[in-house]
């Protein structure tokens, strides 16, 4: 059976759930301190404008700025107890049982069609994919969800380091998004993380013929408790499949497009070539 996770969109939007009940905590708290907008901004680096933001629920509080709250207002971890759902906040409702899993992974294995992984996403390329989304995203959406986006990165630096390999459309590597200058710099990035001894990035040619990846994209994720669940995303639907039999399928189909796509070397030669004809 597979493990089902979807979240109505507006859950811990910016403006309600978590957020709001966050809000209001730490607005009590300040108040309870004797402290304006203005005085308790100035003690933690923040405008009173952020701080307003903040106690409305219009602004995602950052983790460092929680941890001064809290101090600052002895809130007696009342404030801290709510910071990683306030940071899972940052992403969609669809996407923060993926986000969870992914950020505490000892394997990655990832297939693209549309656009680069996110996790391989420069700051540009990311602000460009959201400001295409359909229906469109307000302003500060967009900020919040590149934020969010650049935070996942931090894998990358995790101690001891995870294994992580994609597979990539050469058709995704041939789409200018945002641009000339936004694609040049997504392009040495790949190169730059291609370049990571855990990491492996290879390129599913447009000549193939012989291709495993016909329905579409996926990531298979394996836990530090060895569990391997199967990530599938389409639209605002998103499925987490844990049942070993389904998640065989798409592991069989992952070897089979490595098998089928250009060697992790011939693919940054190719990143390369494409970069010089940018």
């Amino acid at each position: 059976m597979d493990d089902r996770r979807q979240q109505p969109e507006h859950e811990y939007e910016v403006g309600s759930g978590i957020l709001h009940v966050f809000g209001q905590h730490l607005k009590l708290f300040r108040v309870r301190a004797g402290l304006e907008r203005a005085e308790f901004g100035a003690m933690t680096g923040y405008s009173a404008s952020s701080i307003a933001s903040f106690e409305q629920g219009r602004r995602i509080p950052p983790p460092k700025f929680i941890d001064q709250a809290d101090e600052l207002l002895d809130a007696g971890g009342v404030l801290c107890a709510s910071k990683e759902e306030v940071a899972r906040a940052q992403y969609p409702a669809f996407f923060r049982d993926a986000a969870r899993l992914e950020a505490e992974a000892v394997e990655l294995h990832v297939y693209d069609t549309h656009v680069v992984n996110g996790l391989l996403q420069t700051e540009e390329y990311a602000r460009a994919v959201f400001t295409m989304h359909r229906p469109l995203l307000d302003e500060v959406t967009v900020e919040h969800r590149v934020t969010a986006r650049l935070a996942r990165h931090k894998i990358f630096e995790r101690r001891p380091l995870p294994t992580i390999s994609f597979v990539i459309e050469e058709s995704v590597l041939r789409r200018p998004l945002g641009g000339t200058h936004a694609m040049r710099g997504q392009l040495e990035h790949l190169l730059l993380c291609g370049q990571q001894r855990n990491v492996e990035i290879q390129v599913m040619p447009n000549a193939r013929e012989d291709h495993a990846g016909v329905a579409g994209p996926f990531t298979l994720i394996e836990t530090k408790e060895e569990r391997r669940i199967a990530y599938v995303e389409v639209h605002k639907d998103s499925r987490l499949y844990t049942e070993r039999r389904v998640v065989r399928e798409f592991e069989e189909q992952y070897g089979l497009l490595r098998a089928q796509a250009l060697t992790p070397r011939e693919s940054l030669t190719l990143v390369e070539r494409l970069l010089g004809e940018t």
